[in-house]
């Protein structure tokens, strides 16, 4: 009985992550050319923009960390939870306060069990991100950025994902959200943004273009990092019920 749940939630799985690497893939093309523009506006106009602006003295860091809904899916929450220790170790070494927003079930009741303060989670969509939920964990993010930090703010926003390497091999990453910094190579492309960025002209100025298309950027990331962590969950759980 046991054997034929298992082959069943695995043949689910092998269906379903199919489909989730090629919505991660379809996002590159639109992400690629975004962070092209931003990277030309942020480092060509030498802009000072609240996004892009380093504290001084940081002292509230929130993570954000996304997990899965359900269970059944080997150590692919728990790798997840194990990397956001170790960057709260190195934040507490620091002398800095983290502050935690959650994605995912098993990321929820983990904190929850030991009493660990959330800001702010979500919850039902692991394995099947939309864009909605991407804009709406990315203005909540970006919100609390732009709040000064007496006022409940963050100094700096981190994210931990899993990134989808193959089949068989799963690996939580942990990226710098906020302040920004432009990298094109973030979505696996490594490239020399000094050969690849092609000329722009800003109208009607670069002020309002970075306005526009920072906002975009966030959300293209959080988009990404979901879509990778889906397809990573279903690999993950092809895996274990294998």
């Amino acid at each position: 009985s046991t054997k034929k749940i298992t082959r069943a939630m695995e043949l689910i799985a092998s269906s379903r992550v199919i489909k989730a690497q090629q919505a991660a893939a379809r996002t590159l093309p639109f992400t690629r050319e975004l962070n092209r523009a931003v990277s030309a506006v942020a480092n060509k106009s030498r802009l000072d923009h609240p996004l892009t602006r380093d504290s001084e003295n940081p002292q509230r860091v929130a993570v954000l960390f996304i997990t899965s809904d359900r269970g059944m899916n080997g150590a692919y929450s728990s790798n997840v939870i194990k990397t956001v220790a170790g960057v709260r170790q190195r934040l507490h070494e620091e002398g800095k306060e983290i502050v935690r927003y959650v994605v995912g079930r098993k990321g929820v009741g983990f904190l929850k069990y030991r009493g660990l303060p959330m800001e702010a989670h979500w919850e039902g969509f692991s394995d099947a991100p939309t864009y909605d939920r991407a804009v709406e964990i990315s203005d909540r993010l970006v919100a609390d950025f732009l709040t000064p930090t007496e006022e409940g703010g963050v100094d700096e926003i981190w994210a931990v994902y899993t990134r989808m390497e193959s089949m068989l091999t799963q690996t939580p990453r942990v990226r710098r959200l906020l302040p920004l910094e432009v990298v094109e190579g973030e979505q696996g492309q490594g490239s020399d943004l000094e050969h690849a960025e092609p000329l722009y002209l800003f109208e009607p100025d670069p002020e309002t273009v970075l306005d526009a298309l920072l906002p975009l950027y966030i959300r293209s990331r959080i988009w990404f990092y979901l879509l990778q962590s889906a397809a990573s969950q279903l690999a993950s759980q092809q895996k274990a019920m294998k």
